[in-house]
């Protein structure tokens, strides 16, 4: 998901503009964010806008402008910036234990820097595992379409999202896509029991595969960039048996879920099951400092030390700025700001109202054909026609986009990821937000629906 606006300075001369066309900028120029308070933004001519999208990409968790974390982060790099991970570190160590105190059962906690990282971390572990206890048979992971896990090569490998993988490959062999568990979009009719049948084919690409060459099976929790995909009924108690049959490690992305966007810590949490490896980034931090973790069960770490003698059994992995003071420093305070705000207990009221008022907009407008959503995490897919579910084209999406930033609001959608399905409306507001700042984003979202799509 983006606002179609997100910007990187390159040099003093440069500015490259990522997920839109280049050769537009030669002739205009980008919009440069330059201050943030709250839910709200400013660009470099002063135009305000109410953020809807935490960031652009689900991050901004606790809001802009938070001083403390800026006040924490600034006194932990004047006492200590960094050292590599061959040693430990105050901060890291202090919210390592209570981040696992958040995640019942998981209690080892791996440091780096982005999203993609840590599901590298992740996949590193689980063929280290296959190596070292099946003789290197067991490596393979299954990931599901439309679920999106990184923007590296391999994590791309892991990525059920076409678009965004075309251009890039070979890919790193070994991983093989599962269905995907979209309800809307039925692979198999108008049938019942719709998510044990989505968790069934799982086990069906398992046996297809061999069970005695899967490894891991690796899950957002709530498919994110791939349309907000909410789980049917019995899907994650389904996954989790076949999992625990198959002897294969459950690997949950919580990359956009994690740190409250759900109403919980996480958004597995919300389902009963019992991950061995669980990902974290973006909201982490809420933005503040760049920070990933990959957090798994002592029953996994054990696998790494069978062997102190032999100087390859250990988990041999590193990351130059997982060795950073920022991000955990950054951490704690967001963590503090979550739990003392009651912003779970705000996400779960905030979340009900909104998807009130969007199922209200369902009702008006013909346009929407399905209303998705767990907390402050919510999709709106847009069709040509509710029988049929053809989508609307790209090119309508994103004009609702630019039609609502036109009123001041930002909102998101599915963007580049698909040949034909980048037709979904992405919201993700702070956790922070008011009922005010909730109907002034539907407002704009119903505005736009009526100018475009009538």
């Amino acid at each position: 998901m983006n606002s179609n606006n997100n910007v990187v300075k390159s040099d003093k001369d440069h500015i490259w503009h990522h997920l839109t066309q280049h050769k537009i900028y030669e002739a205009r120029d980008p919009m440069v964010i330059v201050e943030g308070k709250g839910m709200k933004i400013w660009d470099s001519n002063g135009n305000e806008y109410l953020d809807a999208t935490s960031g652009g990409l689900w991050t901004v968790n606790v809001g802009y402008g938070r001083e403390s974390i800026a006040k924490v982060v600034g006194q932990q790099l004047t006492k200590m910036c960094y050292f590599s991970q061959a040693n430990g570190n105050e901060p890291a160590a202090r919210f390592a234990q209570k981040l696992v105190e958040k995640m019942p059962g998981l209690n080892r906690v791996y440091f780096s820097n982005s999203g993609s990282e840590a599901n590298e971390k992740a996949y590193k572990i689980v063929r280290q595992i296959a190596h070292n206890k099946y003789g290197g048979k067991k490596h393979k992971i299954l990931y599901r379409d439309r679920d999106y896990h990184g923007t590296t090569i391999t994590a791309l490998s892991s990525t059920g999202q076409l678009q965004r993988k075309d251009q890039y490959g070979p890919f790193t062999p070994g991983f093989v896509e599962v269905p995907h568990c979209c309800e809307y979009r039925s692979q198999y009719g108008d049938d019942g029991d719709y998510g044990i049948k989505a968790a069934l084919a799982i086990e069906e690409v398992i046996l297809r595969e061999g069970p005695d060459t899967v490894g891991a099976l690796v899950l957002e929790p709530i498919t994110a960039g791939g349309g907000v995909i909410t789980p049917p009924e019995g899907y994650w108690e389904k996954v989790q048996e076949i999992c625990k049959k198959y002897d294969i490690l459950l690997h949950i992305d919580e990359v956009v879920c994690g740190l409250g966007r759900t109403g919980k810590w996480f958004g597995y949490q919300h389902y009963g099951i019992k991950p061995d490896i669980v990902t974290m980034a973006k909201g982490v931090a809420s933005g503040y400092a760049a920070i990933s973790c990959t957090v798994t069960t002592e029953q996994v770490f054990d696998q790494f030390k069978n062997n102190p003698s032999d100087p390859m059994s250990y988990f041999r992995d590193i990351s130059t700025f997982g060795g950073c003071t920022a991000g955990p420093a950054a951490a704690l305070e967001n963590m503090r700001i979550i739990e003392e705000e009651n912003l779970l207990d705000n996400v779960t009221k905030m979340g009900d109202y909104l998807l009130g008022k969007l199922h209200d907009l369902k009702e008006k407008h013909e346009v929407i054909g399905d209303v998705r959503g767990k907390g402050l995490f919510c999709g709106l897919e847009l069709v040509v026609d509710r029988e049929t579910k053809q989508p609307v084209d790209e090119s309508i999406t994103q004009a609702v986009v630019g039609e609502c930033m036109a009123q001041g609001v930002i909102i998101g959608a599915t963007n580049r990821s698909f040949r034909e399905f980048n037709n979904t409306i992405c919201l993700s507001p702070a956790l922070i937000c008011t009922t005010e700042e909730l109907d002034e984003i539907v407002t704009a979202i119903d505005n736009a629906l009526s100018k475009i799509c009538g």
